[in-house]
C-alpha cells in the first residue's frame, strides 16, 4: 500500500495534494449536491484550477469502518486508479493505494 495523499477537512470539503510518479496536484473533495442516482459519486475530486481528477463514494467496510472509494483519471495513467480515503485518529485523512491482485 501507498499513500498518495493527505487531505485535511475544510468549511468546503477536504483539502489536500494528491501524489504519484506523474501527478502532483493540490486537490479538493468537493461534495456532489445534485446526486442524479443513487450510484452517482458522493464526491468530486478536484485539481487547482477546477480540473476534475476524480470521484469518490462513502463506503463501509465489513469492520463497519467508514471510508471513500476514490477514483482518480488522469491521462498520464493507462488506465483509472483506484484508492480508499480514511481517516485517521487526528481528523487528517490518507490516501491510500494498493496494486490489484492478479487472479490467477
Amino acid at each position: 500500500m501507498a499513500n498518495i495523499g493527505t487531505f485535511t477537512a475544510q468549511k468546503d470539503g477536504l483539502v489536500g495534494t494528491i501524489r504519484t510518479l506523474t501527478l502532483n496536484v493540490k486537490a479538493k473533495f468537493v461534495l456532489n449536491d445534485d446526486k442524479a442516482r443513487e450510484n452517482s459519486p458522493d464526491y468530486y475530486v478536484e485539481a487547482t484550477g477546477g480540473y476534475n481528477v476524480g470521484a469518490a463514494w462513502n463506503k463501509t467496510s465489513e469492520a463497519g469502518r467508514e471510508y471513500r472509494l476514490v477514483a482518480l483519471d488522469d491521462p498520464s495513467f493507462p488506465k483509472k486508479v483506484y484508492a480508499h480515503l480514511y481517516e485517521r485518529e487526528d481528523g487528517t485523512h490518507d490516501l491510500v493505494w494498493s496494486r490489484s491482485k492478479k487472479s490467477s
